[in-house]
Parts: C-alpha cells; structure tokens; sequence
C-alpha cells in the first residue's frame, strides 16, 4: 500500500507533544529492563501448520526517536510494550512479556509452579512456559490462575496444562467467580462483530512500520490463529479475604466485579509481599468502552476497588504486577502508581456526571474534558489504549444512553440517507470532495473525514473521494496519542486503499463454544434467527439433554426463538441427545446420528432454515 508522508499540520503537532510531555522521565526505560533473564530469538511463533500466529521481531524499528508518521508519547510507549523477554519481578515470580497482547506470570511453589494468565494462543503460552523451563528448570504446573473473563487471558491454556490433568487433579483451575460465562457469552453472543471491529482495533491487517502498525498502547497485538482453549475453573474464587495455600503459596484474593472485566479479581502473595492487580492498574488509561464493542465498564466501582486494594495491601506490598506491561517496585513508588490509577478513574467518572449536570451530551464533554496536572503528566495514566475522548462519551452513554436530548437527534436518517442529503445540499459529491481537500489542505482533518464518509457513503466507488478519505484517516492516524485509534484510522484507509480484509482473528473458538451452557446455546440461536423469514413459523421443540439430565421447550413464533426449562405444551418434535451432539446439530450437523426423535423432524429443518450466521467480513467505511 503506498503511504503518504505526515503533512505540515501533524509534523506540527508532534513537535508540539515532544515539547510538551517529560520525556525526561525515563524510569519507564529502567523498569522495563529489570530483572531480564533472557530473550526468545527469534521471538516468532508458527502454529502447526507452520503459520505465524506472533512476531514480535516485526517491532524491531521501534528504536531511536520518533519519526514524523507516530505521536512522539504512543512510540514511547510502543518501545516499551514491544520489550519481550523471560524477566525475573522478585525471585520465585517471573513474568513472560511481549509473547501476545497480555503477559503470562509464573509463581514457584514447594514443587511446581503457578501460571498465571496463559495468554490468548496455546503456541504462545507454550513458548513462553518453555522459555522459563530453559532457565528456570523443569517444574510441574500446579495451577493455573485466571484473572478475569478476557480472551487474552485464559485462551492459551492447553499449551500449559490439558484437560486431561485437571480431571486427574494434578492441576487447579482457578478463576473469579462468574467467569466462565462471562468468557463464553462476550466471545459467542456478539463474537462476530466484536472480532471484525477487533481487526480494526488491534492493526491486524496493517503492516509493522513507522507507517502502520505500531502497538495497541496496552500489548503490541494479539497472536492469530493459534489454538485458543477454555478449562472449567476447579475453584471458584467469591469473596475478598478468601485465602488459598497453593503449592505452599499463599494467596489471599480481592474480588473486583465489573472493573476491567466483568468477573475479576485482585490477589496478594504474603511470602513475596506482591500484589497482583489483574487489568486493573497498568500503564496506560484503560477502556471504559473498547472500541471492538462491550458493554460499558464503570470507572465509579473500579476506583473504589482500587481504593480497597490501597487500603488492604499497599502498606505490606513491595511490588505490584498486573497482566499488561511491566511491574512497579518501591513502596513510595507503589503508592504513587496506585494512587493515580485510583484518582484517574474516580475523577473521569465524577467529572463526567458534573458535565453531563451542566448539559454538556457526550461529544461535548469529552471535547473540553481536561484531567488534572497531576494525572496529565504521568505516563501511565495517558490515552495509549483507552482515551479521555472515548471514556467520556462511554460513562455519557451508561448513564445516559444514546440519544443526547435533542429532538433533532431523535430520528436522523441512516448514514446512508443521511450521506445522500449532505451531499446533495453542499453541491454535490464532486463539492464534497473539493471543500475536503480544503479541510486537508487546512489541516482540519476532522472535518475531512466527516465530509468524505458522507461522499463515499453515497458513491462507494468516486476514486477521488476515497483517495482523499483514505489520506485523511491517514493523517487522523499518524496524529493519533492511541495506539487503537491510530489502528482504526490506518485500517479505515487501508480498506479504502485495499479494499477489505475481514476479521483475520476469531474468538469463538471450539474449545469456548463447548462450554456453552444449553441456555447460552438456545440465546445464541435466538440472535441468528433471521426475524422477518421466520414471521410466518409456529413451531415448537422439545429437547432433552440427556448427558445432563435437563429437559427444555423451545418455541419459534413471530420470528422469536424462545425457550423454558420443563416448560409445559404440546410439541411437533421430541429430541434426545447428549450436548456435545447438540452442539453439532446448532452448528448445522442434521444427521440423525446420536439423536432420538420423536414427531415430526421436518421441524428442526424448518428452524435451522431461518438461522442467519453473522457476516465477519461486513462493511466498516462504506455502505
């Protein structure tokens, strides 16, 4: 793809941020270097078909100053993140960093070890466990601990344990309480549009340069197309204070529900007086809202969990960790960090609602929103993977929803229409595109970009229309703090450029989809029930689950799948059949292998026949 050098106005901006910010401040640069024991070389990591699922060498330009094309603070912070490396945090806990998006820490117990977060991909988890073993010696894994529900922190299981050991006993699996159905339905219910906009989030598709892709602010990226994994936690952790003693190491666990994660959790290690912060409290400003979609965290219960963790560990911790980026040593230091973290969150959710009082909608809060010296200054709490901008507009729209209070807002056309209109009042598309260029010409590259997503939205394909957009999300990209934004701006123009690249990760692997509970499995057949094909369906399914015991009646009327467990009613059709059999027939297995039937089977036909899979590939920047 051909790049466009950055413009006047951003070299501009730039220089700006490098005389701004203290870059002076490099103990960063100290920290991430600590305790390093050795490095995998290459570190690149093929799946079994031979496919590289990880290269954390194509960050190797990440030296020297910032070229013109990145913020000077998101190459700062790019350079730190890509530091990978096996690293000794205290003796006994060793962290792998820059094997995925997110960090796998190893505990050393009596005999064995404890592995914390196995990372996305069971090839990266593996490399990194065996990395250790080089250096560290053979030791059985005694545990493994999940943090919270996120992908990047349990789907690398099997390359460190296999399910085979935990039914055995000889391994433990534990993990905050609520998580496996939090893990499951985040990845099945809304998975392919989360994994198409996770494309754009992550730079899947961009190439590692001065130009493209450089980091996501909190990992570099996500391994692709290795195996993702889900054991079933053998314990299940639900209060703060609880204290387990795992291969002779003792570990006391803060819950933390709706932070970062819907089910996490916090836990202090008393031996190595180390507290482990999950994805609480990292280097960088988190996602109140990431941009691939979720639901909306709350930054109010996030601070006061923080607070708790202050008030129980801080004053008994000499280093805290967390699944991101590199630890913090030194109690003053520790103080500071957690403060900040703290008073980061507590101040964006309080000053939103002060704003939102005032009758500020979102995009005008976040527009004059401005954190505290304070917290502005401080590295860690800058906008490299959420924002000031976005969370703003996130709190707005969980206390407020989406529609801001102006009656004019109420009912706008679709973008396409919308676009139609615009384009028609300015003069026309060919207009359109001059008064952009203007805007570009200008540096005004905001409005550029509003302009041509109205132009491209009603002429898919004017070249000169997407040429300017792709160069204006270009420049949208080079100027971008964010690395996520950054990611989303050059995926835009290399969509325009290129034409699309769809979602190059899935996250509802196998191994998630088996742990789907038979409620989770009718809900996701519910949300592909294409409605209007199936107004005219009346049907209805017994299904007895016969390896579980469990009986449920399902009904199919106006277009709505609906379903009760021993629900009362007559039935046009009775299906007996083990769960994994039943998972087969909902991924479209028909055969009447493995299943008992009872009625009329045309009707499961005739259910399936209006099941409509999601588009992973579906349209972002045109219509």
């Amino acid at each position: 793809m051909m790049h466009k050098p950055a413009t006047a106005a951003i070299r501009a901006q730039q220089e700006a941020a490098r005389a701004a910010l203290p870059f002076n401040d490099t103990r960063d640069f100290e920290d991430t270097k600590r305790g390093l024991i050795a490095e995998l070389t290459p570190n690149v990591i093929h799946n079994g078909e031979g496919k590289v699922i990880w290269d954390n060498d194509s960050y190797s330009f990440l030296t020297g100053e910032a070229p013109d094309t990145v913020h000077p603070s998101l190459w700062r912070q790019s350079t730190l993140v890509a530091k990978a490396g096996l690293f000794e945090v205290v003796e006994g806990i060793y962290q792998l960093r820059g094997f995925d998006l997110s960090n796998m820490t190893i505990i050393e117990g009596d005999t064995g070890i404890i592995v914390i977060d196995p990372l996305i991909s069971s090839e990266t988890a593996a490399a990194g466990l065996k990395l250790y073993c080089e250096h560290r010696g053979e030791r059985p894994v005694a545990a493994v601990i999940h943090t919270h529900s996120h992908i990047d922190h349990f789907g690398g299981i099997f390359g460190v344990t296999s399910q085979e050991d935990v039914d055995a006993g000889k391994v433990q699996i534990i993990a905050p309480e609520g998580f496996v159905e939090h893990a499951v339905s985040e990845n099945v219910y809304a998975g392919t549009a989360m994994g198409r906009r996770a494309g754009y989030m992550y730079g899947a598709a961009l190439e590692r340069s001065a130009h493209g892709a450089v980091g996501a602010g909190l990992g570099q990226t996500t391994s692709a197309g290795g195996e993702i994994g889900l054991i079933v936690p053998t314990l299940l952790i639900a209060t703060t204070g609880e204290t387990h003693t795992i291969d002779g190491v003792e570990i006391e666990f803060q819950m933390a529900p709706g932070t970062e994660a819907p089910s996490e959790m916090h836990f202090y290690f008393p031996k190595f007086k180390a507290l482990c912060m999950a994805e609480n409290a990292t280097h960088t400003l988190h996602n109140l809202l990431t941009l691939r979609g979720a639901v909306v965290r709350d930054p109010h219960v996030w601070s006061k969990y923080l607070s708790e963790a202050i008030d129980r560990y801080g004053d008994k911790t000499d280093v805290v960790f967390a699944s991101h980026h590199w630890p913090t040593w030194g109690a003053e230091n520790i103080s500071e960090f957690l403060g900040l973290q703290r008073d980061l969150y507590a101040y964006l959710h309080d000053q939103t609602l002060r704003l939102i009082n005032l009758g500020y909608n979102g995009a005008e809060a976040a527009e004059i929103f401005q954190l505290p010296p304070a917290l502005e200054n401080s590295w860690h709490a800058r906008g490299y993977y959420g924002s000031v901008s976005h969370n703003v507009k996130a709190i707005v729209q969980r206390y407020l929803g989406w529609f801001d209070g102006n009656p004019a807002r109420l009912w706008a056309h679709t973008p396409e229409e919308g676009a139609k209109r615009y384009v028609k009042a300015i003069g026309g598309i060919d207009r359109v595109v001059e008064v952009a260029q203007e805007a570009f010409d200008e540096g005004d590259f905001r409005w550029a970009a509003t302009l041509l997503d109205h132009a491209v939205f009603t002429d898919a394909n004017h070249t000169a229309a997407r040429a300017l957009y792709a160069d204006t999300l270009e420049q949208l990209g080079y100027g971008s703090e964010n690395g996520t934004w950054r990611n989303f701006y050059l995926a835009g123009a290399t969509e325009l450029r290129d034409g699309q690249f769809g979602t190059p990760t899935v996250t509802n692997a196998p191994a998630i989809v088996a742990q789907l509970s038979p409620e989770m499995l009718f809900d996701a057949i519910a949300i592909q029930i294409n409605g209007p094909k199936a107004w005219d369906l009346d049907l209805a399914i017994r299904i007895n689950v016969t390896d579980l015991d469990r009986s449920f009646r399902l009904t199919l009327h106006n277009g709505a799948l609906v379903y009760l467990e021993d629900g009362k009613g007559d039935v046009d059709v009775t299906l007996s059949l083990s769960k994994p059999r039943l998972l087969q027939l909902a991924g479209g297995d028909t055969q009447s292998e493995g299943i008992e039937i009872d009625g009329d089977v045309s009707v499961v036909g005739k259910l399936l026949s209006v099941v409509e899979p999601g588009d992973p590939d579906f349209a972002i920047v045109t219509p």
